[in-house]
């Protein structure tokens, strides 16, 4: 089969390798389609600590069920199409008998511990069969817009900590894919206003799309200054950090209302992970900084029916479907700004 296989950071391509075995107690899918992360790009770029090179990548997949293992205890058949999530929880530890799912312990994923989807076929294990985040694609929902259910559970967890809700004025830093999906959830949620803020014109043009209430240019503005005159003085109810830059931390207890709530959405470079956040202004405006990290079931459950519901429009946020040989033009263009979403298939 075909696959992308990373050799070292910045080296990676298309390799014939064979078909992977199916595991026993567990499925062998033909993927029908997986979509391309922030997450993915770090690793093409600079690798990743939980994962052993060379390796395929690729866990916002949806696939169709070709073969169960001997042993199989699973509700899947052949020929059933699945939205394959990579989180694997470990069921033992405290959290997981507590039904915070989101908080495992010791969970383990799809394309880092098991290989992903970024290949024409991919074997489920066992474990992610009974202890995954696997559900089945509704008819009529078109497998490449069912890739979307798998980042969209990380956003509804993190609102959902974060209490968005009606009457909310909401600044999302970071209008890329994820930041989208976090302005149209926050609409759904019933937030009174949305601030989409970026440093680069082509997210903000691309973001326009979605009618945010106001755009901010922080590379020609500062983004502090802008979301209080925006908000009439008071600041933003929530701030949610859609990115990778540790300033834009910063900015967001800056920029947050007195009580107000600030979503650590996107993790930091290890080597920049201290940003330096002033405190005082935590501690004297009685602010919430909450951090959150993947989904349990529920949100993943949420995330397909949102989808399924059109509340979520798949159709706009995803710009590029591309045939899995057309890797490296997908993940350049994302790479460099020039995509929204970007799906692969293998077909």
């Amino acid at each position: 089969m075909k696959a992308v296989i990373i050799n070292a950071p910045g080296d990676y391509g298309i390799y014939d390798v064979p078909v992977p075995a199916c595991p026993e107690g567990g499925m062998l899918v033909k993927v029908l389609a997986a979509g391309l992360c922030g997450g993915d790009l770090r690793t093409l770029r600079m690798g990743h600590h939980r994962v052993k090179l060379p390796f395929i990548i690729g866990h916002e997949v949806s696939g169709e069920v070709v073969k169960t293992g001997p042993g199989y205890r699973g509700p899947w058949k052949s020929g059933n199409k699945l939205a394959i999530a990579p989180v694997v929880y470990c069921g033992k530890c405290e959290f997981c008998e507590n039904g915070i799912f989101e908080l495992c312990n010791d969970y383990k994923e799809l394309a880092q511990y098991w290989p992903g989807g970024f290949a024409e076929y991919m074997a489920i294990p066992e474990e992610a069969v009974l202890r995954g985040t696997i559900r089945e694609i509704p008819r009529g929902l078109d497998p490449v817009h069912a890739t979307l259910v798998e980042p969209l559970s990380s956003c509804i967890n993190a609102q959902e900590k974060g209490e968005v809700g009606s009457g909310d004025n909401v600044v999302i830093i970071g209008a890329g894919p994820v930041g989208t999906l976090h302005l149209e959830l926050a609409r759904s949620r019933g937030a009174e206003k949305v601030i989409a803020v970026d440093i680069d014109d082509n997210k903000l043009e691309r973001v326009k799309s979605f009618s945010p209430d106001h755009i901010v240019n922080s590379a020609e503005s500062d983004p502090v200054a802008e979301v209080i005159r925006l908000t009439g003085g008071y600041g933003a109810d929530v701030i949610i950090t859609a990115n990778p830059a540790p300033e834009t931390q910063i900015q967001a207890v800056r920029m947050a209302k007195k009580g107000g709530r600030i979503l650590l959405f996107g993790g930091l470079p290890k080597d920049k992970s201290c940003p330096g956040v002033d405190m005082n202004i935590v501690h004297y405006n009685a602010l919430h900084l909450i951090g959150t990290t993947v989904y349990a079931p529920k949100h993943n459950r949420e995330a397909m029916k949102l989808i399924v519901s059109r509340q979520i429009s798949a159709e706009k946020l995803i710009s590029h479907v591309l045939p899995l040989a057309e890797f490296e033009k997908g993940a350049t263009l994302a790479l460099e700004g020039k995509a929204g979403k970007v799906v692969f298939t293998p077909l």
